[in-house]
């Protein structure tokens, strides 16, 4: 499938698969969203409801690593200990990698961690700041088998219009399982049939402000 590095609304770059008309991040701001779903509604909102300063972060579609980028940032800036881990069955290519611009707009002085990130091997646990660490696993989100491993879910999987088998029950139901009692799923999504699966497997699930160009987006708790 035909692939492009496009420039979203705030400036950051993403790329975009021509086939499906679908983008890695939301054309409205790559970084916005970013910031918006996966740090101030899932990082910050578990910090501050449980007051750790170490937890385990599971990212389903690590992609172009903009979000474990974002977080890394974040654990240096809170004082914060993250052990991150991004499944990711498709790694995107480092010419790809080369044109996005998220170091640039976000700390110009950190381009070796975005760098590092995606440099270090699969299937290894890497520290890559002194708060963060990094574990790239190349599977298909359906071969998960963790068990109430990790406090916080990134679900950042392309979307059910193009890939409905990755926003089904048995998928949460794996995410369920994966996270701790209280752990926390946030995801951009928004759809009725993802919050009725959501629910199905366990969860109690909040609609939330959406990130810019978009009006809701979903958080899933796993009861304690």
């Amino acid at each position: 499938m035909k692939r492009s590095i496009i420039t979203t609304s705030d400036g950051s770059t993403t790329i975009q698969i021509e086939d499906w008309n679908e983008q890695y991040h939301s054309i409205h701001g790559a970084i916005q969203e970013a910031k918006h779903v996966f740090i101030k509604m899932g990082l910050h909102h578990f910090i501050e409801i449980h007051k750790v300063s170490t937890l385990r972060i599971l990212e389903i579609g690590f992609g172009t690593g903009l979000n474990a980028l974002v977080t890394a940032l974040e654990a240096s800036l809170n004082n914060i200990q993250v052990e991150y881990e991004g499944v990711e069955a498709y790694p995107v290519q480092e010419t790809e990698l080369s044109k996005l611009n998220y170091t640039t707009l976000l700390a110009p002085d950190q381009h070796s961690v975005f760098d590092d990130m995606h440099l270090v091997s699969w299937d290894n646990l890497h520290p890559i700041t002194s708060s963060f660490s990094l574990k790239k696993r190349q599977q298909f989100f359906s071969e998960l088998d963790d068990v109430s491993s990790f406090d916080l879910v990134y679900f950042d999987a392309f979307g059910a219009r193009v890939q409905p088998d990755l926003w089904t029950e048995a998928i949460f139901n794996l995410m369920f399982i994966a996270l701790k009692p209280n752990g926390v799923l946030v995801t951009y999504a928004a759809k009725g049939s993802v919050r009725r699966a959501m629910q199905a497997v366990g969860f109690i699930v909040e609609r939330l402000d959406g990130p810019p160009g978009k009006r809701e987006m979903l958080r899933a708790t796993k009861p304690s």
